[in-house]
């Protein structure tokens, strides 16, 4: 008798172009794609200034939350992995959809943060890194003080129910938050 074969980490892009599109993604500790129904709630939030905007996905792991506002409608969407497996991988989800306003880069996002491209800002953010590794309050305030920020930008930010959102900079506003299971979601304005 064989022995079934694991099936392999996927998601799928929602709404959008490419709703329906199945993304595989490596299994790799910490990697913990955003769930459909916060997905949703997420782009409903973001629906009226979606269109055209200029997204980041400072941890993109499954390029879920990046490739999906692609898929909706973003100008222009950089996907920030530091993992190799996971950037060959979003390379091959950006070729296989024929996504020429997305690209992504190898690098770590605290590193990327203090030093970032000239001439680059944001419209959207989204900041979901691996809850175990404490990245959240130090990339806020990185991003808080790095330029990034387009006038009035949305940050969106996911993060273990049991942490405390105490951290986010004096100048986000907050806008809307939820929870979901073991997940606390945020959208954020910023001044």
């Amino acid at each position: 008798m064989k022995a079934k074969r694991k099936a392999p980490n996927q998601v799928r892009i929602i709404g959008g172009q490419h709703r329906g599109r199945r993304l595989v993604f490596p299994d790799l500790p910490g990697l913990r794609p955003t769930g459909d129904r916060v997905r949703e709630t997420l782009f409903n939030w973001l629906q009226p200034i979606l269109p055209g905007a200029r997204c980041l996905d400072l941890f993109a792991g499954s390029g879920v939350l990046g490739l999906e506002a692609a898929s909706r409608g973003a100008g222009e969407v950089i996907l920030l992995d530091q993992a190799p497996q996971v950037v060959r991988q979003l390379q091959r989800h950006i070729a296989d959809l024929g996504l020429n306003r997305v690209r992504v880069v190898q690098a770590d996002a605290l590193s990327w943060l203090q030093a970032p491209p000239p001439n680059l800002s944001f419209d959207i953010v989204f900041i979901d890194p691996p809850f175990s590794d404490g990245l959240l309050e130090p990339c806020c305030q990185l991003l808080a003080s790095s330029g990034l920020l387009a006038e009035n930008a949305r940050v969106y930010l996911e993060m273990d129910v049991v942490k405390s959102h105490s951290f986010f900079p004096p100048e986000w506003q907050l806008l809307r938050e939820k929870k979901s299971g073991q997940v606390a979601y945020y959208l954020l304005a910023c001044q």
